[in-house]
């Protein structure tokens, strides 16, 4: 992204009736998990993208099924204000990667411990590799809404290879511990 080239955004504008609520935390997920940013009650941003205002027009039709109102834009920031509004979907980004971040290192933290304890069992290892498929799913999912991605991303993906090698050598101490290593595909 140059300076010279403004973004255009879409904005995504929605008021819901105050019952059920379920409606309005359906929509608030759904924003969230496609990574639009909240710019105030019912305003929501994306840049733009086909798949985005494809998002937004079915988001729109959703609430007004639901007797609400809303309206999607193309917008164009004006004097600048392209850098605050990339600023508040890095700091939204920035929230998740630090929550990755802690939980990646519970992931570490807890096979140290496994190691220390010399729990070396299939079930650890089982639940070992089931937190590290959800963390992977889910940095998968930060990636996918991260649109102005920097060195949290990075760090993110570090951290995740840190797993994936706590986890290997866990996995290779298991497999020692029951007696298999050096077994094969063939013979298991």
């Amino acid at each position: 992204m140059h300076k010279s080239e403004p973004l255009k955004w879409l904005m995504f504008l929605a008021q819901l009736p105050a019952a059920p609520s379920s409606a309005r935390v359906t929509l608030w997920r759904r924003l969230k998990a496609a990574g639009a940013s909240g710019f105030m009650t019912g305003a929501w941003v994306l840049p733009a993208s086909a798949a985005h205002e494809a998002l937004f027009k079915h988001l729109a039709e959703t609430v007004r099924d639901q007797e609400g109102q809303a309206a999607v834009f193309v917008a164009d920031a004006v004097d600048g204000g392209d850098d605050g509004v990339i600023e508040r979907f890095r700091a939204d980004r920035a929230r998740e990667y630090g929550e990755f971040d802690e939980r990646s290192r519970a992931l570490i933290t807890e096979i140290e411990k496994e190691r220390r304890k010399k729990k070396f069992t299939f079930a650890e290892l089982e639940e070992i590799e089931d937190d590290l498929e959800k963390l992977t799913t889910w940095l998968a999912k930060i990636e996918a809404r991260d649109f102005f991605p920097n060195e949290k991303q990075k760090g993110a993906r570090q951290r995740l290879a840190e797993c994936t090698a706590a986890c290997t050598g866990f996995s290779e101490q298991v497999y020692a511990h029951e007696g298999l290593e050096g077994s094969d595909e063939e013979n298991p």
